[in-house]
């Protein structure tokens, strides 16, 4: 099993900045792929970004190219989701997930509880 918390959401204005992070803890000898997901009010959990076992390969959506950057450390069992240029179309609960290497919610095996990140105009 493996436990994933996320943290560094919250408000932000239109043009700016946060980092989210998301701690894994439990069974984490086993080379996990880790990804991001949003989900807005009313719509379905959306792929953001993954990023392989060993940090070499990263995929994003396109909605989000360029201006977000997915990365891990490994020695911190952390991932890391810098986003920059927010829109108010990001606002949404940013969900960490460990699993296969996909942009599916079915090819993750692990789920964080969340982090709001809401966007004002």
């Amino acid at each position: 099993q493996v436990q994933l918390v996320e943290s560094g959401g919250g408000l932000v204005q239109a043009g700016g900045s946060l980092r989210l992070s998301c701690a894994a803890s439990g069974r984490t000898d086993t080379r996990y792929n880790r990804g991001w997901f949003r989900q807005a009010p009313g719509k379905e959990r959306e792929f953001v970004a993954v990023i392989n076992w060993n940090g070499e390969n990263t995929y994003y959506t396109d909605s989000v190219k360029g201006r977000f950057t997915i990365s891990r450390d490994n020695a911190k069992n952390t991932v890391y989701l810098q986003m920059n240029s927010l829109k108010p179309e990001d606002t949404a609960v940013y969900y960490c997930a460990a699993g296969n290497w996909g942009t599916t919610t079915r090819d993750y095996s692990y789920w964080g509880q969340g982090t709001q990140v809401t966007v004002s105009s």
